[in-house]
């Protein structure tokens, strides 16, 4: 695509733009949360109000792993909230209320401490991260669904993507400010609670965006307001209600609903079992966000400046000014990304090498000093971040929401990202433990990881790129592994001269039978033509 077809895409798309955009501003201040306790962790203003600079390493170890996985007990109980408030009030405003959720719990960090004892100080902290963690845990749930629900499928992975991406600025931003309150705010409380005040401007501002953007088409669908969901199609591709397109994708999507309307959360469940390609469907997002957090991605992004400590980078202003650089890197490279290409299993590779390296270098050189290879692990932290940015970082959020099936996709994505949340808050609890006792063990352990799920993806998972929701059914109907080795890299070298039944001609199997053929014909050019 030439620059001047970007433009005209941008332009054409707009309106979905402005949705994914004011959406993914959710994942900012996810992203914030999450790279801003490993900062302010290595502030001595804050070890030393809360009474940390006094603990044995063991024990600050320990102290590190719980205030920063708290946060991840909460985000798994948002996650479980969520599928019952967007089913119940839709998936727009559960986003814009954990909005508010996050707000609060931010607020509740930021004055911890104030005219209270040490002990009580610490208490009313470990509650608001808890707190924010709930708003967080939704927002991470509702906004790739919502995004994916929303978006014409031209543009739906890059805008569902937007999410990682506004993901890593959120790290980003939060990196340098703990950076900027480490060497611009003297020794003081307000070092600390100034990155805890900064971070309430991304909670405040998604929900302000939010408030004019409209409902999921697919939820409108199944409360059975037909025509705010022809609005929502309509609005998102800029077009009157009764344009073809939106009517005959409207069609489909009430076809997708036909029997399933109203399901509660416990008949989801039961439904994810109910034929193998359901159940291989519904497997699959949770496989994913499992793979996620152990490629060992949030081991950096919360002990970044430990582990760049180990690599011989000193002081607690060079530790954060690294990190800072480790963030931004990650924007990046999912910026590129986004606007080119993505694959889980050239980045699980890269990161997996890269893994492996810094896991060696430690075996081989476990001093802090500096020598030539330092540089090398140094900047294999920085390729590590540009290879998760090229697969595991946006595209499990993609691919999980495009492949959950329409009529059980809340329950689905509430298992997913539960176990997103779940093994988040055991590796983030674990890592600081894990630095200090197995030391470069931790990095061999992810990257093996990371080369299992490279093979994972090679041979398991098909190509989910340029179809519609409501086609994705089809590629998990038969040949799954024959359909993902035709996909992947060099993959065809297994196969000889087997292949994989063409999506169109299941989907034509599946159509009704007493189809005219020029009724046939027609639907067929307006799907092809169709923006959804």
């Amino acid at each position: 695509m030439g620059f001047k077809d970007a433009l005209a895409d941008a332009s054409r798309y707009r309106n979905a733009y402005t949705l994914a955009l004011s959406a993914s501003m959710g994942s900012i201040f996810y992203g914030w949360d999450t790279g801003l306790m490993g900062g302010i962790l290595t502030l001595k203003s804050f070890q030393h109000y809360f009474g940390i600079d006094k603990l044995s390493a063991s024990d600050q170890a320990n102290f590190n792993g719980n205030i920063v996985s708290v946060m991840q007990a909460g985000c798994i109980f948002g996650v479980l909230l969520t599928s019952w408030a967007c089913s119940r009030f839709g998936r727009k405003r559960s986003l814009i209320a954990s909005g508010v959720i996050y707000i609060v719990g931010s607020m509740i960090q930021s004055v911890a401490g104030l005219g209270s004892s040490q002990a009580v100080a610490l208490r009313v902290l470990y509650f608001g991260r808890v707190f924010a963690g709930i708003g967080v845990g939704m927002v991470s749930a509702l906004a790739p669904s919502y995004i994916s629900e929303c978006m014409p499928r031209h543009i739906r992975g890059r805008c569902t993507g937007l999410v990682q991406f506004s993901n890593n600025i959120g790290m980003m931003l939060s990196f340098w400010v703990n950076y900027s309150a480490s060497i611009n705010i003297p020794y003081s409380d307000m070092q600390w609670r100034m990155p805890f005040l900064v971070q309430l401007v991304p909670g405040v501002l998604f929900v302000f965006l939010m408030i004019p953007q409209p409902e999921s088409p697919r939820w409108l669908v199944e409360q059975e307001r037909y025509d705010e969901a022809a609005r929502t199609l309509a609005y998102v591709i800029r077009t009157s209600v009764d344009d073809n397109v939106v009517l005959l994708t409207l069609d489909e999507i009430k076809a997708d609903y036909i029997g399933k309307q109203r399901t509660s959360l416990v008949t989801q469940f039961r439904m994810m079992g109910e034929s193998r390609q359901i159940a291989l469907r519904c497997s699959i997002p949770s496989i994913l966000t499992f793979f996620q957090q152990w490629t060992g991605t949030n081991a950096i992004n919360y002990f970044s400046p430990q582990i760049f400590a180990a690599l011989g980078i000193t002081g607690t202003a060079s530790g954060l000014f690294a990190t800072g650089i480790y963030g931004l890197v990650k924007v990046v490279a999912v910026g590129f990304t986004l606007a080119f290409a993505l694959c889980l299993f050239v980045g699980a590779v890269g990161q997996g090498l890269s893994m492996l390296w810094i896991g060696g270098f430690g075996a081989i050189h476990p001093q802090s000093t500096i020598v030539p290879a330092s540089y090398v692990s140094i900047i294999a932290v920085y390729l590590y971040a540009v290879f998760f940015c090229i697969g595991w970082g946006p595209l499990p959020w993609v691919v999980a929401s495009e492949v959950a099936p329409n009529h059980v996709r809340p329950a689905t994505l509430t298992i997913a990202i539960s176990i997103n949340w779940l093994f988040s808050f055991t590796i983030s609890r674990l890592t600081p433990v894990m630095l200090e006792k197995i030391t470069y063990g931790t990095f061999l352990l992810f990257g093996v990881c990371c080369m299992i799920m490279a093979a994972w993806t090679y041979f398991f998972l098909p190509e989910t790129k340029g179809y519609a929701l409501e086609d994705i059914k089809y590629l998990f109907e038969t040949d799954v592994i024959v359909r993902s080795l035709e996909d992947a890299p060099g993959g065809r070298v297994f196969l000889g001269g087997k292949r994989a039944t063409p999506v169109e001609d299941i989907r034509g199997g599946a159509d009704i039978e007493d189809s005219s053929d020029s009724s046939q014909k027609g639907d067929e050019e307006c799907i092809e033509e169709s923006d959804f």
